[in-house]
């Protein structure tokens, strides 16, 4: 047997025997029986998905440029903002409004409910950045995002790096000033903090790594350390402090950094991740043309 041939199988049978264990019930972290589930479907490329305070997914098509809601009461999805500036990743501030890394134009956005547009960063020191992706807010307001290049082909701009790199920001509470946090990693992409606001947890996805800091209050982060040697697209946390990998399917992590699961998704590429439905244990996954939902055992911290 020609040995990639071999390497196939041997990866399908064990992601076999995963889906297998999730859906016999084993699972440390699904409910009991608990079986992975196609939510919607016929999309061009999801991602970013954010909870409100009411359980309702906010996920993008960036592609087709628009923001979907999936509503939690009925389980519906329908068109909420189009266009939305290409919006990528995204999170609800204390307010209400939904942050978003605007990519059409290298941005970050505040929408509110009633879809009026703010923007919060449009560059960094006079020059564009390459393209905010993902962002984690504080307790305090404070806005971590990860800014990788990934040239698209709806830019009107210069496709080249304008920045010395590819780097992490953090946009103070007052919303007006913003400094580079982090300037050593490959290609930071998922990025998420513990609700305290003492960790965050940053996805070098370019150098298959995921990094957590200490947070201190200047938005400075100190005490960088390995977590796993695994990187990331999005991910999420859980109210047992386990952090959620996304890109084969999702891979689980205790917060010792011990891989304690991973979950099947049976798509090319699992994009982000987020916690949503009235009780926060909802697993909700933006999957390539398709979102998935996996009832939890635990529930998305907060």
């Amino acid at each position: 047997m020609h040995e990639p041939l071999r390497a196939w199988i041997v990866s399908a049978l064990l992601a076999l025997l995963t889906a297998v264990s999730l859906h016999a019930g084993d699972s440390k972290i699904s409910a009991r029986g608990a079986k992975l589930e196609k939510l919607a479907g016929d999309f061009e490329f999801t991602e970013g998905p954010a909870a409100d305070k009411d359980g309702n997914v906010f996920f993008t098509d960036q592609p087709n440029d628009r923001i979907v809601k999936w509503s939690a009461a009925n389980g519906t999805v329908s068109d909420w903002m189009k266009p939305c500036g290409r919006a990528n990743g995204t999170y609800f501030d204390k307010d209400g409004n939904l942050i978003a890394c605007a990519d059409e134009k290298n941005e970050l956005w505040s929408i509110t409910l009633d879809k009026k547009v703010a923007v919060l960063v449009k560059d960094f020191h006079g020059k564009l950045l390459n393209g905010p992706n993902d962002l984690w807010i504080r307790p305090d307001g404070g806005i971590y995002f990860t800014d990788p290049l990934y040239p698209r082909p709806y830019w009107k701009r210069d496709k080249t790096m304008q920045q010395d790199g590819q780097h992490v920001y953090f946009l103070a509470p007052d919303r007006k000033n913003i400094k580079r946090v982090a300037t050593d990693l490959k290609q930071p992409n998922g990025i998420i903090g513990t609700p305290d606001g003492n960790t965050l947890y940053v996805a070098d996805i370019g150098a298959s790594r995921t990094y957590a800091y200490d947070i201190q209050a200047d938005g400075s982060l100190t005490n960088k350390r390995l977590f796993c040697e695994l990187g990331s697209d999005g991910m999420t946390l859980d109210n047992e402090g386990n952090l959620y990998l996304t890109g084969r399917g999702v891979t689980v992590f205790d917060k010792s950094g011990k891989q304690i699961e991973h979950i099947d998704v049976p798509e090319p590429w699992t994009a982000n991740i987020t916690f949503g439905g009235k009780d926060r244990d909802l697993l909700f996954i933006t999957a390539s043309k398709n979102v998935y939902g996996l009832n939890m055992r635990v529930k998305g911290a907060q």
